[in-house]
């Protein structure tokens, strides 16, 4: 039978047996320690094949994607174009040629409040809780979020298209078609750290939505996306002219159907790089400090 070790030797023993907690764990970079670029990629894209799976898993949260350009191109089309395309000189044809390059422009901004809200769910989820405690990048976490939202919005886009050249739209300019995607996606980018800091400092995703609405609404309705803002009223034109989907509507018509663009193209970039160059910062400070 073997013997005990005696109560004054067992700590000892033990001591000895086991390796003390701070030599054996390998050492861990504190959160702030600073991240090289290539760090930085590397946890982007980590965090890109992580939504993506979830989206694999989850597959209605793509309905939005799939169905929005479908239900409003056929209703504006079917419903407005007739009475719209007498306003523009023609038919439904006519409208159909001035609506979806409108429908492609408002793609990001409906496909940028998605992202806000599910930035949102993961938060009350606890997810990002798990993501902030652990060494990776800050922004890594917001940079992969908007790159799975273009990528859905992308296949809205896709979508629209053909819908679009089913009820009758005519690609004249392949290259205008893909510079006007790119122009719309880097619009739609800007608007979504808008709304990945919504997503923070509202408490649901029910907040989210509803902040979305109130702000995308006047946006699309007061812009050139639906109709021509000859007939507005004095007032609502003066808001259109200074709309920055009115200008992307615009430029996106200009690039794929022809007409004018240099002016439209440079104020909707304009608009671009200063809405991100103000609401990425605050996103992600927001997000580093959100309790």
């Amino acid at each position: 039978m073997s013997a005990r070790p005696s109560p004054a030797t067992a700590p000892s023993e033990a001591h000895r047996a086991v390796p003390s907690a701070t030599a054996a764990a390998p050492a861990v970079p504190a959160a702030d320690t600073p991240i090289p670029l290539r760090g930085h990629l590397r946890h982007t894209g980590a965090l890109i094949r992580r939504n993506l799976l979830w989206i694999r898993q989850d597959p209605e949260s793509m309905f939005d994607a799939v169905l929005m350009p479908i239900v409003f191109t056929l209703l504006f089309v079917y419903v407005f174009g007739g009475s719209i395309g007498q306003a523009l000189g023609g038919g439904q044809d006519e409208y159909v040629q001035y609506v979806v390059p409108g429908l492609l422009a408002m793609m990001g901004m409906n496909m940028a409040m998605g992202v806000g809200t599910g930035f949102n769910q993961d938060f009350n989820s606890g997810v990002m809780d798990r993501f902030r405690s652990l060494p990776i990048g800050r922004g890594s976490v917001l940079f992969a979020k908007i790159a799975v939202e273009l990528l859905r919005m992308l296949v809205a886009v896709a979508i629209l298209l053909v819908v679009g050249v089913l009820v009758g739209f005519d690609v004249t300019d392949w290259g205008g078609l893909l510079a006007a995607v790119a122009l719309a996606a880097a619009f739609g980018s800007s608007l979504m750290w808008v709304f990945l800091t919504l997503g923070v400092v509202l408490k649901n995703a029910q907040s989210v939505q509803g902040m979305g609405f109130l702000v995308l609404m006047p946006l699309q309705f007061g812009s050139s996306v639906f109709a021509p803002p000859q007939s507005m009223p004095g007032w609502l034109q003066a808001f259109t002219d200074y709309n920055p989907l009115s200008t992307l509507a615009d430029a996106a018509r200009g690039l794929m159907v022809g007409g004018p663009v240099a002016r439209d193209l440079w104020v909707t970039l304009g608009w671009t790089v200063l809405i991100t160059a103000v609401m990425a910062p605050i996103a992600i400070r927001k997000f580093k400090t959100k309790s």
